[in-house]
C-alpha cells in the first residue's frame, strides 16, 4: 500500500489498473480478429459495417480470454446478442455439469401451489 493510501483508494487503483490491462489486451485481439475475419456474426449471419461495428464482439471458443493465438483459431466474431446467448448456454452447461442446473433429476419441483386454498376462497356456493 502506498504511503497515506486508504484501503478504498488501493482497491480503486487495483481495479483501474486491471480494467486498463483488460482493455489493452482486448484492443489487441479485437483489432486482429477484425482484420482476419469478415464482419459477419458467426451464429446469425448478420453483417456489420463501420456504423455498427461496435456491436460485433470477439468470442473466445474455449472461454479463456487470455488464450489469443496469433492465427485466431480461438476466436469467432459474434454479434452482442449471439455472444450473450453463447455465454448463457455455457454457464447453463457448467451449472448442469456441477449438479446445480435447472433440469434433470437433481432439481426439485415447485413447492408453492397458488391454488391450494382456492376451494376455501370460493366457498360451497
Amino acid at each position: 500500500m502506498a504511503t497515506g493510501e486508504t484501503p478504498a483508494e488501493k482497491q480503486a487503483r487495483i481495479v483501474a489498473a486491471a480494467r486498463r490491462d483488460m482493455e489493452e489486451r482486448e484492443r489487441g485481439y479485437r483489432e486482429q480478429a477484425l482484420k482476419m475475419y469478415p464482419w459477419v456474426c458467426g451464429r446469425c449471419g448478420r453483417e456489420f459495417n463501420h456504423k455498427n461495428l461496435r456491436e460485433l464482439t470477439v468470442h473466445h471458443r474455449d472461454h479463456n480470454h487470455d488464450n489469443n493465438p496469433p492465427d485466431g483459431s480461438n476466436w469467432e466474431l459474434l454479434c452482442v446478442y449471439c455472444h450473450d446467448n453463447e455465454h448463457s448456454r455455457y454457464e447453463d452447461h457448467i451449472a448442469a455439469a456441477s449438479g446445480q442446473g435447472t433440469g434433470g433429476s437433481s432439481s426439485k419441483g415447485a413447492t408453492h401451489n397458488p391454488f391450494a386454498a382456492l376451494k376455501d376462497m370460493l366457498g360451497d356456493d
